[in-house]
């Protein structure tokens, strides 16, 4: 199929190259020329485990391609993407601006021919309606211009179109590998027409031509109205975000009665009904995802009349847990001022170079504003020159430089290679050999052994 995807950030970039590696004739429309010029090089804007490999190969089989013209993406499609940002506002509401200026620019490209228009970008409950109303404006502005310019005798016929929702659920890091192995596919609209269409382009995945294992059962695709479809975006990550935060009050909690979140998590996750994933205690959720989506449904819910008092409370304990880890360099060092933390990981996540929300950042300004010297090394942020939002911080280009001259390191994120480093090395090289690990995720024995006075979450 013809597809067309507007907005290549993560969402929108891996969606375009993971559908036409599976076979579709796909243009990605960016409004950024540098942008779009530097991926019909090959190369990503974007660290993502996977994807310069797949957009390489989809270019280089002619399935892919980049352009900054909105009109020639529109006229290729049969299906049509946004997928631009939807950044949240200071109210906490999402700010739909880039959704609005696409949706009007599709209505005033569309010159017949049967489309479907997929909301990609996660949009405030309703915006499917408000997003057809947006490309009928965008048809109607269109037609009056061509009015105005005496062209009424050539005026073309009202395009036809539907508006289907498709919410994403791709894991920053494991974006490529959740594309090809989703738990579902929702889809959101009242057209069977849209939805079967749908189904067809979605058709290698649902019957995991793709995925890492073949033999599972094909991928169940929930289908409902528009409405619904948006709101499971939500109350996923809602739901998740919340978990966290539950695990990690647990974990507060465990540290004053001297129990271990640790073990807590791996007894209460053995529970079928709970689960065992989302029950890592840590520094807290960030990210583009949670915060924004959060926020967004509390703002809905204002809206309507109705308080989110457990989600706010989710938000609340999230904000209170990026100080835990000052607190217990505060119990360990007492005066920060003059002191030198090392921090391990700057991302909000491993496997990707996203800082948006990151605990890290919050703890930097903390840091900073109490005078100690902020050090940070992250194996892809120290590889990459990205300094934005960092000016406080000396960014180290090896773990080894990091702790020199440390007399204390946090582990931050969770990458893999901070499982290998050489930590003896490291304790000889600081000041005072602490390390407060701010995700659980080393092993405290061998720490020790090394040297090092060990603290951990909830432990």
């Amino acid at each position: 199929m013809r597809v067309c995807v507007i907005g290549t950030g993560y969402v929108g970039l891996v969606t375009g190259a993971c559908l036409a590696h599976i076979g579709h004739e796909v243009i990605c429309v960016d409004n950024n020329e540098a942008k779009v010029k530097l991926m019909q090089s090959g190369q990503s804007p974007i660290f993502e485990p996977g994807l310069s490999e797949i957009m390489q190969d989809a270019i280089q089989a002619n399935r892919l391609t980049f352009t900054a013209d909105l009109s020639a993406g529109v006229e290729h499609g049969e299906v049509l993407y946004i997928a631009v940002g939807t950044p949240a506002l200071p109210s906490g509401d999402s700010d739909t601006r880039y959704v609005e200026a696409v949706a009007r620019g599709i209505g005033g490209c569309l010159n017949g021919g049967y489309k479907v228009v997929v909301n990609k970008s996660t949009v405030p409950i309703g915006s499917g309606d408000w997003v057809r109303m947006l490309i009928l404006d965008g048809i109607a502005e269109r037609q009056a211009e061509a009015v105005g310019a005496g062209s009424v005798a050539t005026r073309p016929s009202e395009p036809e179109f539907d508006v289907i929702s498709n919410p994403e659920f791709l894991r920053e890091g494991s974006a490529v590998l959740d594309t090809f192995n989703p738990d579902r596919i929702v889809l959101g609209g009242n057209s069977d027409r849209a939805i079967n269409m749908m189904k067809d382009l979605y058709a290698p995945i649902i019957s995991r031509e793709f995925a890492s294992d073949k033999s599972a059962a094909s991928v169940p695709v929930v289908t409902t109205d528009l409405s619904s479809a948006e709101m499971i975006k939500y109350a996923a990550n809602a739901f998740l975000a919340t978990k966290i935060s539950f695990i990690n009050e647990v974990a507060n909690i465990c540290d004053r009665v001297g129990a271990d979140v640790t073990q807590v998590a791996k007894g209460i996750g053995l529970d079928s009904r709970i689960g065992s994933k989302f029950l890592n205690a840590g520094l807290g959720w960030g990210g583009s995802c949670f915060p924004k989506d959060v926020s967004a449904l509390i703002h809905t819910a204002d809206d309507y009349g109705y308080e989110a008092q457990l989600m706010k409370a989710a938000v609340e304990v999230n904000q209170r847990q990026r100080s835990i880890t000052l607190e217990k360099l505060q119990q360990v060092l007492k005066i920060l001022k003059g002191k030198t933390v090392g921090l391990l990981g700057l991302t909000f996540k491993p496997d990707t170079d996203d800082l948006r929300d990151a605990p890290a950042l919050v703890l930097i300004e903390n840091l900073t504003r109490l005078g100690a010297k902020v050090k940070a090394y992250d194996p892809i942020i120290s590889q990459s020159g990205m300094r934005h939002g960092l000016s406080d911080v000396l960014v180290e280009t090896d773990p080894e430089r990091l702790a020199d001259g440390c007399d204390a390191l946090v582990l931050v994120t969770e990458w893999e290679e901070f499982l290998k480093l050489d930590y003896k090395k490291m304790a000889d090289l600081m000041d005072s050999p602490i390390l407060i690990d701010g995700r659980n995720f080393l092993d405290q024995p061998s720490l020790e052994s090394f040297g090092f006075r060990y603290v951990g979450i909830g432990r």
